[in-house]
């Protein structure tokens, strides 16, 4: 079970919680000119570290709100960076 420190409602059981995938994936600046296996990609690939990955989540039981955080993806280790989860925060 991980432990998820919301940026708004502090540490959460991870069932209140939804995985958004990678964060800071950038979206193509003219999407009508990426080719259909260039767009493939971007939809699709995502890294898959041994190590620390920024991760996009939402808060579904509690506040609804997207934020990002940095998890580990061999220990679960959450890396709490303040200004990162407030800066990548999107109410939905």
């Amino acid at each position: 079970m991980l432990l998820i420190p919301c940026p708004w409602c502090g540490p959460r059981n991870e069932i209140e919680f939804h995985y958004g995938g990678q964060a800071e994936v950038s979206y193509p600046e003219d999407p009508d000119s990426v080719s259909d296996v260039d767009w493939a990609h971007f939809l699709f690939y995502r890294d898959n570290p041994k190590g620390v990955l920024a991760e996009r989540w939402s808060h579904q039981a509690g506040c609804r709100r997207w934020f990002t955080l940095r998890r580990n993806t061999v220990t679960n280790e959450i890396h709490v960076d303040d200004d990162a989860s407030q800066a990548g925060a999107v109410t939905r």
